[in-house]
């Protein structure tokens, strides 16, 4: 039941980015998921595979909107809804920077104290991320605040920049 509500509530989600957005331009759609976290100290208690599922749209002027569900690092289910911004770096449209924030939601009980402002089960958030793509691949390196790393691999669907490409 838990599982089919959390599908439920990231459909009403992107049915509210997709309408929020309306004003924007989407150029492509992305899907991600966790391939490796490594958490910098060595509690027994972290969990090292988030198992995370992602889906962001990005706009022709680089702002970005998404949505995460994965397991946090004591393995409880959780969301990240964000919104945020790409730079390409060094002139290159291969490689950027992502800074997102948004809302996490997920750390609970014993485990809610583990993230600063989370009194109400809700707390802020604030991802950077490295990038690399080509064409409509892409891998991430991102960093989970003073806690671990993250590296999520990826693919883009729609844009017109792809299609000389492809």
């Amino acid at each position: 039941m838990a599982m089919l509500s959390r599908c439920l509530l990231l459909t009403v989600l992107i049915s509210l980015i997709s309408t929020s957005v309306s004003a924007f331009e989407i150029e492509e759609w992305r899907v991600q998921t966790s391939l490796y976290t490594k958490h910098w100290s060595n509690n027994p208690e972290h969990v090292n595979n988030t198992q995370l599922i992602g889906i962001e749209f990005v706009t022709p002027k680089k702002w970005i909107g998404g949505f995460a569900y994965f397991q946090n690092s004591f393995g409880q289910p959780s969301e990240y809804l964000y919104v945020g911004y790409s730079w390409d770096l060094f002139h290159k449209d291969w490689f950027y920077f992502k800074l997102t924030a948004g809302l996490l939601h997920g750390y609970k009980d014993e485990f809610k104290d583990k993230i600063p402002f989370n009194g109400l089960g809700i707390a802020p958030a604030a991802v950077p991320s490295f990038g690399v793509r080509y064409k409509r691949g892409f891998a991430e390196l991102q960093i989970l605040g003073g806690a671990a790393i993250t590296i999520t691999a990826g693919l883009s669907f729609g844009g017109n920049k792809y299609k000389k490409s492809d």
